[in-house]
């Protein structure tokens, strides 16, 4: 069954919605000039509060990043306990190997290819990116923004991908739509944020309805 990833959490009740919902993943954003950023210590507080109640197990904690320094990378995921770290700028792969936890590496599918797949530049920075021991996530390129543009992408230019690697696929999913991504796609795991958001708020009935939609197929 396709993994899911729910992105962008700052408040305990959505904690508590998303492992609920057997979410796979769950993300919390410490990139600058996000509106979803949280800092270091309001995401350790809410954190511990979400163990607290809800005890071991349920889904892998994500801290989300973009060219941050890597000090700080670790000492967040050392107080929050993180166990991946999703880097969103242009971190280097010299980089990604002193990061204490897990990686997964954000990359723009933002481009047409007119060749095969195995020669298209994506499928290459893709398996670089497994080759230095890190998930390939595939998102929407939006000018100034770092990932949440709740956009998505042309489809057509990972087509194939899935027969010979793992990658999450993210941008502009929600409840309607994920169905027919899976069923197109084959993705790894998939990711939303903007999707199962109310008037820019963390929706839990749409968090239910997108693990609804992931876990029936």
């Amino acid at each position: 069954m396709t993994k899911f990833k729910i992105c962008g959490i700052k408040d305990l009740i959505n904690a508590k919605t998303v492992r609920n919902a057997n979410a796979d993943f769950m993300g919390f954003v410490f990139v600058p000039g996000s509106r979803r950023k949280l800092d270091m210590s309001s995401a350790k507080t809410l954190i511990d509060s979400y163990r607290d109640s809800t005890g071991s197990g349920g889904p892998a904690l994500v801290g989300l990043f973009a060219d941050q320094p890597l000090d700080y990378v670790n000492e967040v995921i050392e107080q929050c306990g993180l166990d991946y770290v999703q880097l969103c700028g242009q971190e280097a792969t010299e980089y990604w190997a002193n990061v204490n936890s897990k990686v997964i590496k954000s990359i723009s599918a933002d481009i047409s290819t007119d060749n095969v797949k195995n020669d298209s530049n994506l499928f290459k920075d893709s398996k670089k990116i497994l080759d230095n021991d890190a998930i390939p996530l595939y998102d929407k390129f939006e000018k100034g923004q770092l990932g949440g543009t709740g956009k998505s992408f042309d489809w057509t230019s990972i087509e194939g991908f899935s027969d010979s690697i793992n990658f999450i696929l993210a941008g502009g999913l929600n409840p309607e739509n994920v169905g027919n991504a899976i069923q197109r796609i084959t993705p790894w795991c998939v990711d939303v944020s903007t999707g199962v958001e109310t008037d820019g708020r963390k929706d839990p009935d749409k968090i239910l309805k997108f693990s609804e939609e992931v876990q029936s197929l």
